[in-house]
């Protein structure tokens, strides 16, 4: 077992290179970077946000004429200095050669040193511990809950496999599953966030003003009540695919021979389930896992922020690609596929636990 894990983490290193390697060299080809952005904000296009990115800095150079050099390779640096070009260049550290910057992210994102935001006053690890909340609270709980129901729900499908039980409960998470996240948040707030109906809910953050002065069992409670609709809005869609996951693997292992004979030496229906197909059965779903937490953990939450006003992970993500805000984009996908890693790891090793006839050491990779 510790040579497995051993192997699996040292194939974690030449993994997230390959990925961090894919995306700087798409990066590089991308149009519209942060030099380019500022260089068109300096030319008029969006002063404010130029004041922003350059300061004083642009008001040095922006009036002089252009002198060709650097600038010319950039659009948008017709009548800028190059001096200013190369400012420009310095700041966002675009200055060094390719190779050279990308062996630099390297070395520091293995010190888990991510630098700081492009246009946040702010250094990237702070500012991503300041988002995290957000996203560990739906991620979290979104799947749990999902889980939680998701497979003692499967498990009596199949049990009551073709009866009305079956088949109701087989309609209603169809139809949850077939309306999009968004549609169900939006439902959720006419109906019970002040919408044209009650007012239950609040609408932003996690907290309420002066949470800290609140005691405990009332912190709690406000917690969960900020997060009440979210969650519901994200896990409606959720049930389906582990339900009927659940529902079709212990199908599949009822009707195997093992069954019959365990059944023919006379153990209970529930001994038989809980002993002998549930650890068969539950193969798949563990298999499942990762993706689906790493899912709903970082990628499956950037609507339900927006609708509910919840500044989380999937957000800044969004924001950070769409503002060419390299630093956040590189730093949060080294840390989701460090993550994701990690998870599936974990995942191998529920193998073992669920089957202990799983041998880790007999594999090569």
């Amino acid at each position: 077992m510790g040579a497995y894990i051993l192997r699996r983490l040292l194939l974690m290193i030449p993994t997230v290179l390959g990925i961090m390697a894919i995306s700087f060299l798409v990066v590089q080809f991308a149009p519209g970077g942060p030099v380019e952005q500022a260089l068109a904000n300096i030319s008029g296009q969006n002063a404010s946000i130029s004041d922003r990115i350059t300061g004083s800095q642009a008001g040095d150079f922006a009036g002089q004429p252009g002198q060709g050099g650097n600038g010319a390779s950039y659009r948008g640096s017709r009548g800028l200095s190059p001096e200013l070009v190369e400012r420009i260049e310095k700041q966002f550290g675009f200055d060094k050669p390719p190779l050279e910057r990308f062996g630099l992210m390297l070395w520091n994102y293995a010190r888990f040193d991510f630098g700081e935001s492009f246009y946040r006053d702010i250094s990237v690890i702070d500012l991503i511990k300041e988002k995290m909340p957000v996203s560990i609270s739906l991620g979290l709980w979104m799947t749990l809950i999902a889980y939680g129901i998701s497979i003692p729900l499967g498990i009596r499908k199949a049990i009551s496999d073709g009866s009305r039980f079956d088949v109701w409960t087989s309609t209603v998470i169809i139809i949850g599953y077939a309306i999009p996240g968004f549609l169900i948040a939006i439902a959720l707030i006419v109906l019970f966030a002040g919408g044209s109906f009650w007012s239950i809910f609040p609408l932003r953050g996690l907290t309420s003003p002066g949470f800290d002065s609140f005691p405990w069992y009332r912190q709690i409670a406000d917690y969960f009540w900020h997060l009440a609709l979210p969650i519901t809005a994200m896990a409606l869609g959720a049930f389906a695919t582990t339900t009927l996951l659940t529902k079709n693997s212990f199908l599949d292992e009822i009707g195997k021979q093992y069954v019959v004979t365990a059944r023919a030496k006379g153990l209970t229906e529930n001994q038989v389930l809980y002993r002998h197909v549930f650890r068969n059965a539950m193969m798949l779903i563990i298999a499942s896992f990762p993706g689906a937490f790493v899912g709903a953990f970082f990628g499956g939450s950037l609507l339900i922020e927006t609708i509910f006003s919840l500044d989380g992970l999937g957000l800044l993500g969004f924001q950070s690609v769409a503002n060419r805000d390299y630093p956040v984009v590189f730093a949060t996908l080294y840390i989701f596929s460090l993550l994701g890693l990690v998870i599936a790891l974990i995942s191998d090793l529920a193998y073992m636990w669920v089957d202990p006839r799983i041998d880790f050491e007999s594999r090569q990779v």
